[in-house]
């Protein structure tokens, strides 16, 4: 009887398991791309499959923008659903909930263009999409490819590294 009357909310509603199934599949993309990140950048020049390795992991970086503009658009959606049928409780905690999810989703999104930036500096269609040439997100400038490079690499290791 104790069990008829608790009953609890389940949140396996479409929204709440395509942002579970985005979550796993980014996060796995992430790991890739953290790791082969740092094993490519220790690569010499002249090793065989360097610039497969490369394309690789510029696929997978096209992908998880790709995957977070899917996870924002559905969130947007959720909160939009949400907070139309009431507002949220507007308190210090979640305002830092917010603060703090909204630089996560920052930085997700960072890494990858700042790669992007990298990328189109150095080379004019130097992005592929698992063979697929994308069309550059910023013009080719080679006075700007060093510094391209320290904003990926400082990204991706350390955000803070980034503040004055």
């Amino acid at each position: 009887m104790a069990q008829a009357s608790q009953t609890t909310k389940s949140r396996k509603n479409s929204a709440y398991k395509n942002l579970m199934s985005i979550h796993w599949w980014m996060f796995n993309c992430y790991i890739i791309l953290f790791m082969g990140g740092a094993f490519m950048s220790r690569l010499p020049r002249e090793v065989f499959g360097r610039n497969l390795l490369y394309d690789f992991h510029k696929s997978v970086g096209v992908l998880t923008m790709a995957l977070l503009t899917w996870r924002i658009l559905t969130l947007l959606r959720v909160w939009w659903k949400k907070y139309t049928k009431r507002l949220p409780k507007y308190s210090s905690q979640w305002i830092q909930k917010v603060a703090l999810h909204t630089s996560l989703y920052i930085f997700m999104w960072a890494v990858p263009i700042s790669g992007f930036f990298f990328s189109n500096s150095f080379q004019n269609n130097n992005v592929r999409f698992f063979g697929v040439t994308l069309p550059d997100l910023f013009p080719q400038n080679s006075d700007l490819v060093d510094l391209a490079c320290i904003i990926h690499e400082r990204i991706e290791k350390k955000p803070e590294s980034l503040m004055p």
